[in-house]
């Protein structure tokens, strides 16, 4: 039995930090080199398990070394991974970043989820009080993993764009969190500003929902539910690399609504740890 059930990417990120990119034909010294569990899977259970959380992780890991060794890494941090399946190749996601904060990801994921996958960790999910999907994987894993949840009684909580069958996915979510880009692709609106971004919030709550979490940049986070928002300003924490922000905001928000707190306590906490996994190199969060 977990608290929180994250579906979703499990890959090894190397991150590198470089002064500047080098151009074509050239090269540059690397100044830190850090090699971790990573994927956006992966990030959100740890950050969910350093909180207190009993997380089961379910997603694909390669049936090699790497495979194995990641599958350590996930016990390490407490992770249940009895919902992982090992096949093929393990994914890799170079995380290449400037000491000013500009990154360029590099990924190779070979493997994503199945509906077998899902079948397999069918316990897994039922077992759960909330369940994270990252949506970035197949479809049909998708939403035979939401249909479990929703059948099982699991606050169902998303975060990314549906490639397809977005209504259909959107009706089956309770939290759906997205980034500014992603809003955008999502309502086909700019989200120049919170009175922009609360619109299409609202829009998105009529599609299923009941609380949508946008990014607006450079402003904030807005969490918006039926007769309620608030936005979370951006506070001044220095940014060293913004790629795991998301993952923690998901992370501490799902323990936080899982353990019952209310929703504005619960945006602020999320905002919180976000603003905290900013201030260093990789997406990996540290929360405890």
């Amino acid at each position: 039995m977990a608290d929180i059930a994250v579906v979703g990417q499990i890959a090894r990120d190397l991150v590198l930090l470089v002064d500047d990119l080098p151009d074509a034909r050239s090269s540059t010294s690397v100044r830190q080199r850090k090699e971790m569990l990573g994927g956006k899977g992966a990030n959100i259970a740890v950050g969910a398990t350093q909180q207190g959380a009993q997380v089961a992780l379910i997603g694909v890991v390669g049936a090699d070394d790497r495979g194995a060794e990641l599958l350590t890494a996930a016990r390490a941090d407490g992770l249940d991974v009895h919902g992982v399946q090992k096949r093929g190749t393990s994914g890799l996601i170079v995380n290449v970043l400037t000491t000013q904060g500009k990154w360029r990801y590099f990924e190779d994921l070979p493997e994503l989820l199945t509906a077998a996958d899902i079948a397999a960790a069918e316990s897994v999910l039922r077992g759960a009080r909330s369940v994270v999907l990252q949506l970035q994987q197949p479809t049909d894993a998708i939403l035979y993993a939401a249909r479990i949840a929703r059948d099982a009684g699991a606050r169902v909580v998303a975060d990314g764009v549906p490639a397809d069958h977005q209504d259909e996915i959107l009706a089956a979510v309770d939290v759906l969190r997205v980034d500014h880009h992603e809003g955008e692709l999502l309502t086909g609106r700019s989200l120049s500003n919170e009175d922009d971004a609360l619109e299409a919030a609202n829009a998105v709550l009529e599609r299923g929902p009941s609380l949508v979490v946008m990014a607006v940049d450079p402003v904030g986070n807005l969490f918006t539910w039926p007769g309620g928002h608030l936005l979370v300003p951006l506070d001044d924490t220095p940014v060293v690399d913004t790629t795991g922000s998301g993952d923690a905001l998901v992370a501490t928000l799902t323990w936080e609504l899982t353990q019952g707190h209310p929703i504005e306590h619960a945006a602020r906490r999320a905002a919180a740890a976000a603003s905290a996994t900013v201030g260093h190199p990789g997406g990996r969060p540290d929360l405890g």
